[in-house]
């Protein structure tokens, strides 16, 4: 079978692509179709992220284990499409370039019968122009001032006695003007 995407990217100007693909390729074999059909060269790293319906992100799959115990995380090579995705769960996130962040919706549209004389995977259609930079993303915890005050109730005395209140480096094996 064949697995159709739109693989949108979080822009305010719609850009999109899709994408024909076989349900037994990898993840590794889609990012490098999203890579190709965006145009970028491929050299800096990216992850997919299982998402819930309205695109929550939830377990990231990496392209390399960058783990404790090398092969303890599995990675996006690990994965066959058919592994994740189905008729039942069609989403999945992916961001390429963690300094720039560009962040793709990737969405299962159709599973389809293979056509003939098809190279997969295969790009059906182009929207839209890459912008010159990704959208700012800003990352906000859902409230603030609750985990500082969480965070300052569990701090004991020794705790804070550890920060100490004297604004000196002497303690510290180096002075406080070294260059």
């Amino acid at each position: 079978m064949i697995y159709k995407f739109r693989v949108i990217l979080d822009a305010e100007e719609d850009v999109f692509r899709d994408i024909a693909i076989q349900e037994d390729a990898t993840l590794e074999d889609l990012h490098n179709a999203i890579v190709n059909g965006f145009g970028f060269d491929g050299l800096e790293v990216a992850s997919f992220y299982t998402c819930d319906d309205t695109w929550n992100q939830e377990d990231e799959i990496p392209m390399f284990d960058a783990g404790d115990v090398p092969g303890e995380n599995r990675i996006m090579s690990d994965y066959q499409l058919s592994d994740i995705l189905d008729e039942e769960n069609t989403k999945i996130i992916y961001v390429y370039d963690f300094i720039n962040m560009w962040t793709f919706l990737v969405e299962l549209a159709a599973v389809e019968e293979v056509q003939t004389g098809v190279t997969y995977p295969d790009l059906l259609f182009s929207h839209g122009e890459m912008p010159a930079e990704a959208m700012e993303k800003h990352f906000i915890a859902e409230d603030d001032e609750e985990a500082y005050n969480e965070f300052e109730d569990d701090l004991d005395e020794d705790d804070l006695d550890a920060f100490g209140t004297d604004d000196s480096f002497e303690d510290y094996g180096f002075e406080e003007n070294w260059n």
